[in-house]
């Protein structure tokens, strides 16, 4: 029998990879294809991504599905949010595509919060404040290289602007547009008003389409080179939508974590929740598949755990640091929101300074190490479960987690003991699950987000973890 095959193409922060997916008796069969690295480089002082190279990823990617013989019938990308590209009238890039992490919005909330408070800025978008947010790069933009705005004719989100190169169509996909902090929660659309506060032309904006959108075929050159043609479909291209759209459950509200080098952490809602106590907590609501909220707080995640090893100890593989961890007794914690983990010069060095400062013993082995970061991180999902249930007034019993994150064990133990919940690890591949369903829903394969949820539920082995509270030392 022929197979039907759909490609996901997701891009994370350190490395991208192809997934193939077919349905066989019923269940989904995932095979990757071809994986690639990705990182921030370094370029005039600033932390930018080298999308040229990340595009000419795509496509050998791509020509591996002809070499195969396995040709989609439709493909869609999704990449980490709020990074974008200027084009100008002909198309051609403005400027690097910058990176989140680089330091460039360094105060660009005052010069937003001149247009607007902050507090009405929440109330109007539901987004939490985080400074890399796209509408604190605009502003960094505009008083760094105002040039560079009235040249632009368009913004695309990095996932937009790969799918703008393949079909040459500008659209903006809905749940990455809603981490720009210009979108209404409402409306779904741009928040018109909230742009002309801000001065930003109304122009770079384009039309928001929702996931499952057919944005056309691939074009003739790009046919040409990859040696196939397929439809492209929107999926949910910020990748934590996607990853949220895998969680296999039929629960209307349960928490999530979407753990990988970001731990976000929520439950699903049909409208937002955008009053002052869901700003106090720094709850978000992000834009999901089928108009869903994603109701969540970013946590910094493994990027802590994934720093230290590459400084201090890269020669041990995750679980071998996990195995060291689970030995130490050391009882010292640290936030791991704070700031100052975002973009450390080292950040083995930024964890011993805080335990130091915190008068609290003072790492020294990576065991130690990954030791108090696994603790904290556990620490802040129970402390969070407990603002999100306050915040909703409702008890979950389970958290699933998905992503890379979920085969990290050691971890997962720890998220049980500490918040008493029920842990459920997997799929470790939700993100391109999530990408995935969308195509196959708009192909027809699966109902709704429910059928596909139970089909991800029925094809992919979960790993459980019991929890009581008090366990934790």
């Amino acid at each position: 029998m022929e197979m039907t095959y759909y490609l996901a193409v997701d891009i994370g922060a350190s490395s991208g990879r192809h997934m193939l997916s077919h349905l066989e008796d019923g269940k989904l069969v995932l095979e990757e294809i071809y994986r690639f690295p990705n990182g921030m480089t370094e370029k005039n002082g600033h932390k930018v991504w080298d999308v040229e190279r990340l595009f000419a990823e795509i496509l050998n990617g791509m020509k591996q599905c002809a070499r195969l013989g396995k040709i989609p019938h439709s493909m869609g990308i999704d990449t980490w949010a709020v990074d974008y590209v200027l084009l100008d009238g002909q198309g051609r890039r403005i400027g690097d595509a910058a990176a989140y992490r680089d330091g460039r919005t360094q105060g660009m909330d005052e010069k937003v919060y001149a247009h607007i408070t902050e507090e009405e800025l929440y109330h109007r978008t539901g987004i939490q404040k985080q400074i890399f947010n796209t509408i604190y790069q605009l502003a960094a933009v505009r008083e760094q290289h105002p040039k560079w705005l009235e040249q632009a004719d368009c913004l695309l989100m990095m996932p937009d602007y790969f799918h703008f190169l393949l079909t040459g169509k500008k659209v903006q996909e809905y749940t990455n547009a809603t981490t720009t902090q210009l979108v209404s929660p409402v409306t779904k659309d741009w928040d018109e008003q909230l742009i002309r506060q801000l001065g930003y032309p109304r122009r770079l904006f384009q039309e928001i389409r929702m996931p499952g959108y057919e944005l056309g075929g691939l074009r003739g050159e790009i046919q040409k080179e990859v040696g196939f043609s397929c439809k492209v479909i929107l999926p949910p291209t910020h990748d934590t939508a996607s990853a949220v759209a895998a969680v296999p459950t039929q629960e209307e509200e349960t928490l999530y974590i979407s753990s990988g080098t970001w731990s976000l952490m929520g439950t699903e809602r049909m409208t937002a929740d955008c009053s002052s106590a869901a700003r106090a907590h720094n709850m978000t609501n992000e834009g999901g598949y089928d108009c869903r909220f994603r109701y969540l707080k970013n946590i910094m995640g493994l990027w802590m755990i994934q720093s230290v090893r590459k400084e201090s100890a890269p020669e041990l593989g995750f679980g071998e640091i996990c195995a060291r961890a689970a030995k130490e007794t050391i009882a010292s914690r640290i936030d791991v929101n704070d700031a100052r983990f975002l973009a450390p010069e080292n950040m083995t060095e930024e964890v011993r300074r805080a335990c130091l400062e915190a008068g609290e013993q003072v790492p020294q082995t990576i065991g130690e190490l990954a030791a108090v970061i696994y603790h904290s991180l556990a620490q802040c999902y129970a402390g969070t479960a407990e603002e999100i249930e306050t915040l909703t007034g409702k008890q979950y019993p389970e958290i699933h987690i998905v992503g890379g994150g979920a085969n990290a064990q050691y971890l997962n133990r720890l998220t049980a003991e500490y918040t008493g919940k029920t842990v459920e690890a997997g799929p470790t591949e939700a993100t391109a699950l999530g990408n995935l369903a969308a195509q196959m829903i708009a192909a027809g394969e699966f109902e709704d987000l429910s059928a596909a949820r139970a089909c991800i539920a029925d094809s992919f082995a979960m790993e459980k973890f019991e929890g009581e509270k008090g366990e934790t030392r």
